[in-house]
């Protein structure tokens, strides 16, 4: 360890940086899993077909599509910290609305429009925090950006508790997600308090003419391209599990609507497993080989969920798919900042391809569902799985860095 790394892990400021990073990460993934573990009972109150409900979280995607285009230029101008104040709030508020219209006035269009506000705050919020992240992995010098996804997984957990339990209860969805929504806002305004800058010095500011660039010169890096597509292969698996394998498992295996959330809280279970441990496998044996051995137990995990004869194979299967799924994002973010210089512009964008998976991954696999049904539709999460195994070589760090 270099006396800088030394110094850095007994700072005590970017040990709280650590700190509030993770907390943010946690805070996304509560947002999340209280919307996803809901989204069976507001098919329901909404009397959506599964191809209408697919249209509906396409406003998740378009207000995510927004987001994107515009997240590295509002990064650039206000940085990474005030970033994530202002889009987790917006993400809270997004969330609040779609409570409350969904149990107040069930209008599909108005829902539409909350989950728009509610994309396009999480995609800023996604490339804010993972380059928060990422300069404070850099800084203190050590793997952190497991630990930090699995904050996110932390979150999703307790969310998709919450959800299962309302769920069970009886509690009104807009009563839930207003309040979990309400909660979420007050809370970013306490922990961005302790964020520090993710720019480089030499980068901060409003985007001077070298960090815009950087950031062009980040698309053409054949490396941070595949990268990439690393990340959107693995995003893909966990983000169709995020929005479709509650009513998969109750679609397909005939479980209740609270059997499938909580076959979703066994998911985000297995997937903050696998990151709480993955730090020291991926110490041991290196990114490539845990990569595409996780890669391989996601397509395992998946194959189940989509063959299994009975219920108890496709709850096996869930966590296989979870274990597998969870280092996809992580490392790809710190493969993409080993170049210190680069890391800014790098993470934006390879955060920015694999939130594409987000994007194009619920509504497509809804309007396949509605044709073959979501257990075959799954078989297009297995192909981009076996993509991302095959592409997980680039995730070795470079020489000379």
């Amino acid at each position: 360890m270099t006396d800088s790394a030394l110094r850095a892990r007994t700072d005590p400021a970017l040990a709280h940086w650590r700190n509030a990073v993770f907390a943010v990460f946690a805070l996304s993934g509560f947002v999340f899993a209280n919307w996803a573990a809901r989204v069976p009972n507001i098919r329901d109150i909404l009397g959506a077909s599964t191809q209408e409900m697919g249209v509906l979280i396409l406003g998740l995607a378009a207000g995510a599509f927004f987001g994107l285009l515009a997240a590295s230029h509002i990064i650039a101008h206000i940085g990474a910290t005030r970033a994530i104040r202002w889009f987790l709030a917006t993400a809270a508020v997004g969330l609040l609305a779609a409570g409350l219209i969904a149990g107040l006035v069930p209008h599909y269009w108005l829902l539409f429009a909350a989950l728009m506000v509610l994309g396009a705050g999480n995609s800023i919020l996604d490339v804010a925090m993972n380059l928060s992240g990422a300069a404070n992995e850099r800084r203190i010098g050590k793997t952190l950006m497991p630990m930090f996804h699995a904050g996110f997984s932390v979150g999703t957990i307790f969310g998709a508790g919450i959800g299962a339990l309302t769920e069970q209860l009886g509690v009104p969805v807009g009563a839930h997600l207003g309040v979990t929504g309400a909660v979420v806002a007050v809370a970013a305004l306490y922990v961005v308090r302790f964020l520090q800058p993710a720019e480089e010095p030499a980068a901060e500011g409003a985007g001077a003419t070298g960090g815009w660039r950087t950031r062009l010169a980040s698309w053409t890096d054949p490396r941070i391209l595949v990268i990439g597509l690393i990340i959107l292969g693995m995003g893909f698996a966990e983000g169709t599990a995020n929005d479709w394998l509650g009513l998969a498992m109750v679609d397909g295996y005939g479980l209740t609507n609270p059997g499938g959330a909580a076959v979703f809280a066994v998911f985000v279970t297995a997937m903050t497993a696998g990151r709480l441990v993955g730090g020291k496998f991926l110490d041991r044996f290196g990114r490539v080989p845990v990569l595409a051995g996780s890669a391989f137990l996601a397509f395992a995990g998946l194959l189940l969920v989509i063959l299994g004869p009975t219920t108890p194979f496709a709850i096996a299967g869930t966590v296989l798919w979870g274990v597998g799924a969870s280092l996809g994002f992580p490392v790809g973010m710190s493969a993409a900042a080993d170049d210190p210089v680069k890391a800014t512009a790098n993470v934006a964008a390879v955060a920015t391809i694999g939130y594409t998976a987000f994007l194009i991954g619920p509504p497509l696999i809804g309007l396949l569902g509605d044709e073959v049904g979501l257990r075959s539709a799954f078989y297009v999460v297995l192909v981009l799985v076996a993509v991302a195994l095959l592409a997980s070589p680039a995730a070795r760090k470079p020489k000379g860095l």
